[in-house]
């Protein structure tokens, strides 16, 4: 796990990227910060009331000296973010309306995000996923050719590195949303320096089973192949010819994956999240995520169950998310 987010901060060591954080009060949020400030890695936003959040970072013995803090009562540019946000929204809201909504730190922090005043946002050890995802829908939005974002888990133990998307979004993913899950991801691969062989993975490998769910997985990757034949990828595949070489030989024994994939995309959330969470509590796999993939700009969501760790973490890997 170490040279996991060693390699993270080698990718932005020296580059300066601030990351925002919405919920400047949560003594899990100071902790991290005030980490994150003195070791240089990440520039720390917190967003908040300046006399409270330094009162609360004082309570609980948290440095704040190489962190910005930026209150949206008293910040200098709100007519500006009032009049992108009506923009950017498209006539969905008034400039009144906008006043009252960027008094929300989730709406204020990702508006800091796309005013390019930040870099990435990090938020969700308060709210809910939805909370946290929703302004980035709205304001970020996803990439060009991406209609949906989606949720990826890194898996890790010792020296083996797997991506399992999507573990945390999309419930029941149609084929283009797996063909995009599947781009997205393979990218996401490259971020943790996995040079990506992607799976698409179903309960049939190359048409042992015939039903709508397997052609779903089948026509995923015509779409990927058609768009991205730079990428490794091959399905449908169950996990076993996916991942063992002498199941493979026996199963699929074209596929150029040989066996040997390690990003693999599962054909619905309900598969995904039951997978990555089999590897975690019996594998003994550490899952880091999810990583939220697809957007213009990286806003990653904490679960509210987190750690001032695991804050630190993600906070690292959404800045790793923005370097170019």
């Amino acid at each position: 796990m170490s040279d996991l987010f060693d390699t993270l901060k080698g990718k932005i060591e020296g580059k300066g990227k601030r990351i925002v954080f919405p919920e400047a009060e949560d003594e899990r949020i100071l902790t991290a910060a005030g980490r994150l400030g003195t070791e240089r890695y990440v520039r720390p936003v917190l967003v908040g009331n300046e006399d409270a959040v330094k009162q609360k970072a004082e309570t609980n013995g948290v440095d704040l000296s190489s962190v910005d803090i930026v209150d949206p009562e008293t910040y200098g540019n709100m007519d500006d973010m009032v009049r992108r946000f009506v923009e950017r929204r498209k006539g969905k809201a008034s400039e009144e309306e906008a006043r009252d909504i960027l008094k929300d730190g989730n709406y204020f922090g990702t508006m800091l995000v796309y005013m390019n005043e930040a870099d990435g946002l990090v938020s969700g050890a308060v709210h809910s996923t939805g909370d946290t995802v929703r302004p980035a829908l709205q304001i970020i939005k996803t990439k060009e050719g991406i209609n949906k974002t989606s949720g990826v888990f890194v898996m890790v133990r010792e020296e083996e590195k797997y991506i399992f998307a999507d573990c945390a979004i999309n419930i029941s993913p149609d084929s283009q949303d797996l063909a995009e899950i599947a781009m997205a991801s393979a990218d996401t691969a490259a971020l943790f320096d996995i040079d990506p062989r992607v799976a698409m993975l179903s309960f049939s490998t190359k048409g042992s089973a015939v039903s709508p769910e397997t052609e779903k997985v089948g026509e995923a990757l015509e779409i990927v192949k058609q768009q991205r034949s730079d990428l490794m990828i091959d399905g449908e595949f169950q996990f076993d010819a996916a991942f063992v070489p002498s199941v493979a030989e026996k199963k699929a024994p074209d596929s150029p994956l040989e066996g040997k994939a390690n990003t693999f995309i599962f054909p619905s959330l309900e598969a995904g999240n039951i997978g990555y969470k089999i590897a975690q509590r019996l594998g003994d796999f550490d899952a880091v995520g999810p990583v939220l993939q697809g957007l213009n700009q990286p806003v990653n969501d904490l679960s509210r169950g987190c750690n001032a760790d695991d804050v630190y973490k993600l906070a690292i890997i959404t800045a790793a998310q923005s370097v170019e």
